[in-house]
């Protein structure tokens, strides 16, 4: 359950019918990267799949030699009357940066998911998955949310060159602050 031994994973782009074949085991990943409670399994489970229906949605998924699920990416293009896309906005009111957040905003991509298997992280996985799924990919910004701290995620946004938007943000619903943050399309 671990990477190949070139260090690289096998990278695979999911249709929305395969995506909801590989959903439990993707739930499953989400739940041990994010040290969620797996109760939280059936919560989000009705939520990715409504997000595979959205305008412009994608998705990667990274398997090792025995096609282990190791890593997944998914998002889609950001619109008005999303329940993220509303919340950001509504965060950039009366911010020092909410016009350039919001010319952002208006034209984004939203990474929405991005998971590595605890074992297999800080083996370029993340990289991979993230520079495949928004490769192509039309709107001018990507964007996404991640908790405020020094994690391996947030180390891996950094040096690839994300930018703050928003930070200490707390969507309804999460006590644990946010940063919103985003990159011009298309990557370096």
């Amino acid at each position: 359950m671990t990477t190949t031994p070139d260090g690289n994973a096998r990278l695979v782009r999911l249709s929305r019918e395969e995506f909801r074949a590989w959903l439990p085991e993707a739930l499953r990943l989400y739940v041990q990267a994010m040290r969620y409670p797996s109760s939280t399994i059936e919560q989000r489970s009705p939520m990715w799949l409504t997000h595979a229906l959205r305008d412009g949605w994608r998705c990667v998924a990274a398997l090792d030699g025995d096609d282990t699920l190791l890593g997944i990416a998914y998002g889609y293009r950001g619109q008005p009357g999303q329940w993220w896309h509303d919340q950001v906005a509504r965060g950039l009111a009366g911010t020092t940066d909410e016009q350039e957040g919001r010319r952002r905003l208006s034209d984004c991509f939203e990474l929405t998911e991005i998971h590595v298997r605890p074992q297999s992280q800080a083996a370029g996985i993340g990289e991979q998955l993230m520079r495949t799924l928004l490769a192509g990919v039309l709107q001018q910004h990507v964007l996404l949310s991640t908790p405020e701290g020094d994690t391996r995620a947030w180390r891996l946004y950094r040096r690839m060159g994300f930018v703050d938007v928003l930070r200490n943000y707390r969507f309804v619903g999460d006590h644990r602050p946010f940063a919103v943050l985003g990159h011009t399309l298309p990557l370096d």
